[in-house]
């Protein structure tokens, strides 16, 4: 059985104010091609359809163009999606059951009562029934009436609370078994700040997210979402696809694609990585300002301009914009620059209780227990 694994295709995205509607429809555009070519038994999304939770009409339009072009490339194809963190759930949910009888399958939201299983969808080929498992992304506050809680009657970690989810189920050994997970899955033995993330990833404050990939190791595939740069969770077949378009100036360089999973006999999968080609390239132009001009060119551009001396250029901006009609930022790494600029950039850079601590000032122990708890609990609920 062959299926596609995609995820992140934060549909609506904008990146300094530039709107990547078309980008991102000339690459939906090539993976409903590949689904023709290849034609897939299943294609997956893993999580965040959208980039924001309240999509805009444009692209919830551009979720409606990518569907259509994937159903009538593959019409025989089950195309099944789970909601990530940036996705609104209950909307994703809507007409979920109508969904279905399509071989749409738009799950929004986890078990959220003590009767509800995680969705399963059987296909079958001819070496059996493949079981995929369509997880949404989950905060353990959503799941306590199915998981319960810790002693003191809070909310479980996020390891946890995956681990009884997925515990709760009666997954076949003898069949071939695939989750659909939106996480932060780390390997045993990765420090969580040794995962390279870009940024535009919404991080926890003290990585509170993350869950030990070894859950992930009674799947025969795990199709993840949430990691934009494409990698293992661990084991070979533990897989972040990453984002197929850049969604941030860090991804700038990487290499998008498809992943194409072949699942054989129970133990048997390949993995084949199909290009996604975009349609402009995220990129970063460095040099002086004589040597950036010089380098013209229609790609999404952030400049660093590394120039040792004040320029004292009126039009500069001006000629970086004719230069690059797609320019998205000037940066300027100089020695001169003030620094009021240097503090602003460095506090960007820092998660939300080490910027509290840095505000309010020599906290105790205990004070900063009760900032941590209340910046986890704003990230729970929002």
């Amino acid at each position: 059985m062959k299926f596609f694994h995609l995820s992140d295709l934060h549909i609506g995205l904008k990146l300094f104010g530039r709107d990547f509607l078309e980008d991102q429809r000339y690459v939906f555009r090539q993976i409903a091609e590949a689904a023709q070519k290849e034609k897939p038994d299943a294609v997956v999304v893993a999580g965040d359809i959208y980039d924001k939770a309240v999509p805009s009409a444009e692209a919830v339009a551009l979720f409606d163009f990518f569907v259509s072009e994937l159903t009538a490339a593959v019409p025989k194809a089950a195309i099944m999606m789970i909601s990530g963190n940036h996705d609104s759930g209950p909307r994703v949910n809507t007409f979920r059951n109508i969904l279905s009888r399509q071989r749409l399958y738009m799950v929004g939201l986890p078990p959220m009562t003590n009767n509800e299983y995680i969705e399963k969808v059987t296909l079958q080929d001819e070496f059996g029934d493949v079981n995929f498992y369509l997880l949404p992304f989950v905060r353990p506050s959503m799941v306590k009436p199915v998981i319960g809680t810790d002693e003191e009657g809070g909310s479980l970690s996020y390891d946890v609370a995956l681990r009884r989810l997925i515990g709760r189920e009666q997954i076949d050994d003898g069949s071939r078994n695939v989750l659909v997970s939106h996480q932060f899955y780390l390997p045993a033995g990765v420090v969580p700040d040794e995962v390279e993330r870009t940024d535009s990833e919404i991080r926890t404050v003290g990585n509170i997210d993350q869950v030990s990939a070894d859950v992930l190791e009674q799947f025969d595939y795990a199709a993840l979402g949430h990691i934009h740069k494409p990698m293992t969770a661990g084991k070979e077949v533990c897989c972040y696809c990453g984002t197929p378009f850049p969604t941030s100036v860090s991804e700038a360089g990487q290499k998008k694609g498809i992943i194409l999973v072949d699942l054989k006999r129970k133990g048997e999968v390949e993995t084949t990585v199909l290009p996604l080609k975009p349609l402009h390239e995220v990129r970063v132009i460095e040099g002086s300002l004589k040597e950036v001009l010089g380098q013209t060119c229609e790609d999404y551009v952030t400049v660093k301009l590394t120039d040792k001396v004040d320029l004292d250029v009126i039009d500069m901006q001006d000629r970086l914009q004719a230069a690059f009609p797609n320019l998205l930022e000037i940066r300027r790494d100089t020695i001169w620059r003030p620094d009021y600029e240097k503090r602003i950039e460095e506090q960007a850079k820092q998660d939300p209780f080490t910027l509290c601590c840095s505000f309010l000032k020599d906290l105790d122990d205990s004070e900063k227990a009760v900032l941590e708890d209340v910046i986890h609990t704003v990230w729970e609920v929002k």
